[in-house]
């Protein structure tokens, strides 16, 4: 990979980790509590595309999606 690639590879990255911060910061507006997804597996822009689905939720379901979640990683 030439060094361009690799710059835009971390701006990439830094951009997704900038985006998560930010959207982390207006779920816990919205909702009260923070975000919490299992992160096992999953690409920052994959955690990145959960947090933007999951703001477009009404506060009542989302209020058990982190519940659901929890459930699996304990099952």
């Amino acid at each position: 990979m030439s060094e361009q690639e690799q710059a835009g590879t971390r701006d990439s990255a830094m951009e997704t980790m900038a985006a998560l911060a930010a959207g982390n910061r207006e779920y816990e507006t919205r909702f009260g509590y923070i975000f919490i997804v299992c992160a096992t597996g999953k690409t920052s822009a994959e955690m990145l595309a959960i947090l933007r689905e999951r703001l477009t939720n009404d506060p009542e379901h989302e209020y058990t999606s982190p519940l659901k979640s929890s459930e699996r990683l304990r099952s």
